[in-house]
């Protein structure tokens, strides 16, 4: 950039700072003080009325209910718990493995019992250590540029798409991990920068820095899952602007382009295969399951329609970008109908999904042309920091639980804001003073309208009520939010109100089994009641309370015992491991309906359950001899020989099933996933690769073939390294 070009810019900056370019002490630039202190008065600012607030949302069920964050509890659980507390091998488990961020919280409760002022505290400081990193590692890694550093952090801390992740409690995953992020990736920088070591590059100039980078990542994916995506930054930072430094100081040679290229190399194979480890990790801690989430979580991602999934996926990338560009209308839960689904190439939001590509495409181009020249590296990092800890969230390695969620948008933020400040800069490098000057008070205007939306913003998070009642009243449309809202206007004994937002919830998203179960139990007419907690059951089946809540009714109104009151009810038991309680009643049940083959199917199941395998395979051969075309029975059947390590008669059970040509794809899916489980235990891995294969070619949602693959791939590898060591060593031997 040219002198005046950087005078021009300067000014801009003054005119923002009221202060002049901190002093060079042994040529490193020393940000002042000043700043420090000036950026953490503006996060108090913005988030002080925060420390008011009380218990809200998700926070209620990750803290207060969380037995895992009681004083007392085992350290042994959190580190086998997901973070709401359930076990990760649970089939219920959101998967969400967070120990770190729980240890926060027991210190929280450790220090000040359950207070709400002291969580919300240490956000808030959390968030003015975010700012302050943020600051400084533009300084040093991005702009190199002291007052650039500042803008960027400044316009950080004031963004309004924060509020979500610093006065909810349970973001402080998302800013903890940010904070480590940060440390890993300068902790990564240390390590690699060779400036002083003349001809000579070694993978890492520094081991120790580079073995805490390793530490600083993974400590961020035990707090945030995102944390992990540091990683790729790092290698994509060292690639584009450590090597290319590099690669100039050493000349365009062969022989110099191979001095920087290996030590490259040797980084990224050693960075790489430690994230795979971690990551291996990661999905065995998860027990080979994927989380389950319903369709009002995440709509698109059950649309049977792939080009539906394509368009809304692209489409909340735009939606996303959005939000940080212009954080107008914000709201504590995206789900269900907030934002209607992408059908068709002719629908108008495609015109902005086409623009955002395009605007992205342009920007990779700059990147690429401007790192040859080792200009403009805070695009590249822009670019990182934006999209690498944005992939997580955005659909395309796994489903996930949310459609928008302000709260993930907290570390693609800081991309978004060294964006943002270095298109200020080009700016006011091609514009005169009084184009500097516009640009200067069109900046601090939208600083201060950014710092007004965020105070007002915080507000929303002061209570149950204020936020609930808020999502009401941004997003009408929103069917979960009608739903939250009646469950605490039903807490607060407010019933008329409770069922004309339970209704409402349920017009605009009628397949909503809590709402219709919650409905129930407010109305004052038992058929009415009946009815809803049926219909509850017509679309979830396992629907516990539900499930409850009609056994009971029918035995205050004092209905003869029979199935249809029985096989709810022994359901109900089954579902909550009540199994003597639920063998009791399918007995019953099975006498009542002698026909019924359901109800004796069940029976078997619950027999098999409480160890009574002879019983239950018994049963089941009775019931598939008298129905031919039993599918179930015999999936059973095969469930029940593998229990006893039959896996022969277990596979023979699936191939009959197999045989009977089911019309349903999934229940063929889930036939060929068993069968590569059977043929798993027989240590036939090629061929139960095949059938896992065949499992996900019919049903690509089948996570756990996707998982039994992996898993078989893995034991397949180091069943071959110490064969392919022993071949080795004897022909060495031999030798």
């Amino acid at each position: 950039m040219t002198a005046l070009a950087m005078g021009k810019v300067s000014t801009a900056c003054n005119l923002l700072l009221f202060c002049s370019r901190p002093r060079l002490v042994g040529g490193c630039c020393l940000l002042l003080p000043a700043y420090g202190f000036f950026l953490t008065a503006v996060c108090i600012f913005c988030y002080g009325s925060s420390l008011r607030g009380e218990f809200v949302h998700d926070d209620v069920w990750a803290i207060t209910n969380n037995l895992d964050v009681r004083p007392g509890s085992s350290l042994r659980n959190v580190f086998l718990n997901d973070f709401w507390g359930k076990r990760m091998a649970d089939n219920t488990s959101h998967k969400s493995y967070r120990p770190l961020c729980i240890l926060t919280f027991q210190l929280n409760v450790y220090l000040a019992d359950m207070a709400p002022y002291y969580f919300h505290l240490i956000n808030i400081v959390l968030h003015c250590a975010v700012t302050a990193l943020l600051m400084y590692t533009c300084n040093k890694a991005v702009f190199k540029d002291n007052q650039l550093a500042f803008f960027t952090a400044l316009l950080f801390a004031v963004h309004p798409v924060h509020t979500e992740a610093v006065a909810g409690i349970v973001g402080r995953a998302d800013v903890l991990a940010c904070l480590l992020f940060l440390l890993a990736f300068l902790s990564y920088i240390r390590s690699v920068d060779q400036s002083d070591t003349g001809e000579h590059f070694p993978p890492t100039t520094s081991p120790l820095y580079f073995g805490l980078s390793l530490f600083l990542g993974t400590c961020g994916m035990l707090v945030k899952e995102t944390g992990v995506t540091v990683f790729g930054v790092c290698l994509a930072y060292d690639l584009g602007v450590l090597c290319q430094k590099n690669l100039k100081r050493c000349g365009s040679a062969d022989q110099s382009l191979l001095k920087v290229v290996g030590p490259f190399v040797k980084r990224a194979v050693i960075l790489t295969s430690y994230v795979i480890v971690i990551l291996c990790f990661r999905l065995w801690i998860m027990d080979g399951s994927m989380p389950l989430f319903s369709e009002q979580d995440n709509p698109a991602s059950f649309s049977p329609s792939r080009l539906t999934r394509f368009l809304t996926y692209s489409y909340l990338l735009v939606f996303n970008a959005l939000l940080l560009l212009a954080p107008i209308t914000l709201c504590y839960d995206w789900q269900v109908g907030s934002i209607p689904l992408v059908e068709s190439v002719w629908d108008p939001r495609n015109i902005a999904t086409v623009l955002f590509g395009f605007i992205m495409i342009l920007l990779c181009l700059h990147c690429l042309t401007a790192v040859k020249k080792l200009e403009h590296r805070e695009v590249l990092v822009g670019l990182l920091f934006l999209v690498f800890p944005f992939v997580p969230a955005s659909n395309l390695f796994f489903r996930v639980g949310f459609v928008v969620a302000e709260r993930v948008l907290y570390m693609p933020s800081m991309g978004y804001c060294i964006l943002v400040v270095h298109g200020l800069n080009k700016l006011c490098s091609l514009v005169g003073r009084c184009g500097v000057t516009a640009v200067t008070v069109s900046t601090f205007i939208l600083l201060l309208l950014f710092s007004w939306k965020t105070v007002e913003q915080n507000k929303v998070w002061l209570s149950r009520e204020s936020l609930f009642r808020s999502g009401v009243q941004t997003l009408p449309h929103n069917a979960k939010v009608h739903y939250n809202y009646a469950n605490f206007l039903k807490d607060q004994g407010r019933n008329d109100e409770a069922i004309y937002h339970y209704k409402t919830a349920l017009k605009l998203f009628p397949r909503h089994a809590s709402a219709l179960n919650n409905l129930g139990t407010l109305t004052s007419d038992p058929v009415k009641s009946e009815e809803y907690y049926r219909q509850a059951l017509q679309i979830n089946p396992q629907h516990n309370r539900a499930l409850f809540n009609l056994g009971n009714l029918l035995k205050a109104l004092n209905v003869a015992r029979n199935a249809d009151i029985l096989s709810p009810l022994g359901a109900l038991y089954y579902n909550t491991g009540r199994y003597e309680e639920a063998l009791q009643v399918y007995k019953e049940a099975t006498i009542l309906q002698p026909e019924n083959s359901e109800v004796h199917l069940a029976l078997a199941q619950v027999l098999a359950m409480v160890g009574k395998v002879k019983d239950a395979e018994k049963l089941a051969n009775h019931i598939a001899e008298k129905h031919a075309k039993c599918v179930e029975c015999y999936r059973l059947l095969s469930a029940i020989y593998s229990k006893q390590e039959k896996y022969n008669k277990a596979l023979e059970a699936i191939e009959k099933a197999l045989k009977m040509k089911p019309k349903d794809m999934k229940v063929i899916a889930e036939l060929y996933f068993s069968k590569g489980n059977q043929l798993r235990e027989l240590n036939l891995l090629d061929k139960a690769f095949e059938n896992s294969k065949v499992a996900v070619h019919l049903n690509s949602e089948q996570a756990q073939a996707w998982m039994n693959m992996g898993g078989i791939q893995h034991i397949k590898f180091f069943i071959f390294l110490p064969l392919t060591a022993l071949v080795i060593i004897e022909r060495t031997d031999n030798s």
